[in-house]
């Protein structure tokens, strides 16, 4: 009886693998297969190469502390690759990891031995202790962008708000511009101007969004810097532009560049500027006034510059007779027509630029934004939210520091523009890959989706050319970093036209030319 029924079902399983399906083009059969050695994540493979032979991924997995008692739990590369996996993905919660849990390729290519289930992530998480976790993470960050910093670079510091919608620890209802009135978690962030690279990130509760907060880990990464790599300007808003950050980055002759508030005594001292005509061209519409400003709590005065530039569009006044009226805004000066207003900035610095490239530099400032934007809305900054704000800061440091190692990668394969992931991963990731063994050779064949299928093979088989090449002359007497020191001098070179250090090779053979 028992062998009957399992005929049944072997033979209604096999129906099912099978069946017909009625299309516009006639009968297809549709086959379905419970366990298959494929991946919609294909070209992730040279992407592996990449963690293996700068050896990112084995120190990460070295320094993880992790640790478990019993024998049956996975392993710290599981839990590790699950992880990595998922924000790969661009998932945003913890229950997406189910989307990846037939992978038959990656988890192998990765060495794990299967990926784990969001419960077991999100315990294992939990076992990392705070402390430990914290100071792993921030080691690897600081390891993804450290040598890179020979070039001339510039700190931007900023917060962002992260939306929250459970029962956190440190959801607050404070500052939220999008969702007011919504608790929420504040990200203080440090980033490498221009390749958008994360040096740091903190989360505080949601009413710990000024700078003061931000300023202990900012001062922290500074300090932590050779002098020959410290940033040669930071930026911030308005919100950084305060007597106790500037004071602790002069008393460190650190050049920093800020945004004031308009407050009162900052409007007076603009209604003091605005006369006379010896303005001066501050780019793109904007001009400039430069002086010295001591505002109440400053022990001394600081060079500021006032920006201004005509205002333009139409304005809505209300009569009053209580009719609302529109009337433009006239701002060309060339027709002789009035200005009726303008729009006012100012910046306050301790360096000796001329107005034009204050103002240049601190409009450069908003590409901090398009990186905030790209973390939240494209990785995994707006989700993989948990009840303790512990695992909360260790998925902030853990996005950032995969993007971080993914922007790399994909600045090697597109040296000429740098590429966000929601082009960059469907172009250099994601295909359809099936893995196939024989006479013990492993084969990952590729089938492209994207209409630059050929341009990403090309980009990608260059960049694993330059890895292979780069293992090929290291010594193998020399360390793992080795081979990543390289990498990061060859995007010093390609995007700041710097050299890196000459390459030390092994003598030939003693004996030639010996008698």
């Amino acid at each position: 009886m028992g062998e009957a029924k399992r005929r049944l079902e072997k033979h209604k399983e096999m129906l099912l693998s099978c069946a017909g399906v009625q299309t516009m083009a006639g009968k297809v059969q549709v086959r379905w297969e419970t366990a298959s050695a494929a991946t919609p994540m294909g070209q992730l493979a040279y992407f592996i190469q990449f963690l293996h032979l700068t050896g990112l991924w084995s120190r990460w997995l070295a320094g993880c502390p992790l640790t478990y008692d019993s024998p049956n739990a996975p392993s710290i590369a599981d839990v590790l690759g699950t992880w990595m996996l998922s924000i790969l993905s661009g998932h945003r919660r913890y229950s997406h990891v189910t989307t990846i849990r037939g992978d038959g390729v990656n988890p192998g290519l990765l060495e794990m031995s299967k990926v784990v289930s969001e419960d077991a992530l999100r315990k294992g998480l939990l076992r990392i202790p705070e402390a430990a976790g914290t100071t792993w993470l921030d080691g690897h960050l600081d390891e993804s962008t450290a040598a890179l910093l020979d070039a001339a670079w510039i700190l931007d510091t900023d917060t962002t708000v992260k939306v929250l919608y459970g029962h956190q620890e440190g959801a607050v209802v404070a500052y939220n511009p999008k969702k007011p009135g919504r608790p929420s978690h504040s990200y203080h962030t440090y980033l490498m101007a221009g390749l958008r690279l994360v040096l740091g990130v903190e989360v505080h509760a949601g009413n710990e969004h000024s700078s003061k907060h931000g300023q202990p880990g900012l001062l922290k990464i500074l300090d932590a810097l050779p002098l020959a790599k410290k940033p040669k300007l930071i930026r911030g808003d308005n919100g950084y532009g305060t007597d106790g950050l500037m004071a602790a980055l002069e008393e460190r002759e650190q050049p920093y560049l800020f945004k004031l508030k308009l407050s009162k005594n900052v409007k007076r001292h603009i209604s003091r500027r605005c006369d006379g005509t010896d303005w001066t061209d501050a780019g793109q519409g904007w001009e400039g006034k430069e002086g010295h400003l001591a505002l109440q709590g400053w022990d001394h005065k600081r060079r500021v510059v006032v920006l201004r530039r005509p205002l333009t569009g139409e304005k809505v006044a209300q009569e009053e007779s209580g009719q609302l009226m529109l009337s433009f805004i006239e701002a060309n000066r060339k027709r002789g027509k009035e200005i009726t207003g303008y729009e006012y900035a100012v910046l306050v610095t301790n360096t000796s630029y001329e107005i034009l490239s204050l103002g240049q530099l601190y409009r450069d400032r908003a590409d901090a934004e398009n990186a905030f934007d790209e973390l939240k809305n494209q990785w995994g900054w707006g989700g993989y939210t948990t009840h303790d704000l512990h695992r909360c800061q260790l998925a902030a440091r853990a996005v950032a520091l995969i993007y971080n190692w993914w922007s790399l990668f994909v600045r090697l394969a597109n040296p000429e523009a740098r590429r966000e992931a929601i082009t960059s991963r469907p172009w250099l990731m994601t295909s359809v890959g099936r893995k196939t063994e024989h006479a013990g050779q492993t084969t990952v064949t590729l089938t492209g989706l994207h209409a630059h299928f050929a341009q990403a093979r090309a980009a990608l088989t260059r960049v694993s050319a330059l890895l292979q090449g780069w293992v090929a002359e290291t010594a193998e007497q020399l360390p793992d970093p080795s081979v990543w020191h390289r990498v990061c001098d060859h995007l010093k070179r390609i995007l700041a036209g710097i050299e890196g250090p000459p390459t030390h090779r092994l003598l030939g053979n003693y004996a030639d030319g010996v008698g």
